[in-house]
């Protein structure tokens, strides 16, 4: 499973949707960065794989960062996955 997390200007929390495939997630990675870049702002409406009821919309120019994350079987440290990590 492969997480995409969308920060939002002025947002502290990021938003996530899932793919099961890495290609859908490299596909949805590609048509995100694409809005972002566009001169004009869009609405970028997204739906989650693994709870298709969970939708997202939001404007192209308030996306300030994306993100893809695989979702490994092992145990984690709790942590969510990215750049940003708190010192403990």
């Amino acid at each position: 499973m492969f997480t995409i997390d969308l920060t939002l200007k002025n947002t502290p929390l990021p938003l996530s949707v899932q793919r099961k495939s890495e290609e859908d997630a490299q596909a949805t990675y590609q048509d995100i960065l694409k809005a972002m870049r566009s001169e004009k702002s869009q609405v970028v409406e997204l739906s989650c794989d693994r709870q298709p009821e969970k939708k997202i919309g939001v404007l192209s120019d308030q996306i300030s960062a994306v993100m893809i994350s695989q979702k490994s079987g092992a145990a984690t440290s709790g942590r969510p996955p990215g750049f940003f990590a708190m010192a403990e």
